[in-house]
């Protein structure tokens, strides 16, 4: 049981998906688009892995539709923007090498995608830290 969690924790976390931020539920919205970006990213990382460009191609415009919809936009800062706008150019990227049939480049692409989705839920869990209510300190 240990064991499946660990490995349900880390394929989350390695495709950008908070898992135990406590923070408050995300809208079920949100929940669902991170949940699809999950499955799409495992099939690039499958498409790479077997060669499969037309996949890699498939997947990664998924992602890209899922990357353009409204309740994307979860927090309103300039750095939540500019995570944003990499992890779009970065499938953009990873798109154009499936078509080139460059599996390095792939590879590459992909690991930038998801350092990028990495650091973009980081950043989010840190704003929404901040943003919770102070408990009041004893004798306050």
């Amino acid at each position: 049981m240990k064991r499946g969690l660990f490995l349900l924790t880390t394929l989350a976390l390695l495709a950008g998906i908070p898992v135990f931020d406590g923070h408050g539920a995300e809208p079920k919205k949100v929940e669902e688009l991170m949940q699809q970006k999950l499955k799409h990213s495992q099939k690039v990382l499958e498409g790479v892995a077997v060669k499969d460009f037309k996949g890699i191609i498939k997947h990664s415009e998924e992602m890209l539709l899922i990357a353009n919809e409204v309740e994307w936009k979860v927090l309103k800062t300039r750095e939540y923007e500019n995570y944003s706008n990499e992890y779009r150019r970065n499938l953009q990227g990873l798109i154009k090498n499936a078509k080139n049939e460059n599996l390095d480049a792939c590879a590459l692409s992909y690991v930038e995608t998801t350092l990028t989705c990495v650091k973009c839920h980081k950043h989010v869990r840190e704003v929404r830290m901040t943003a919770l209510p102070r408990k009041p300190a004893a004798g306050e």
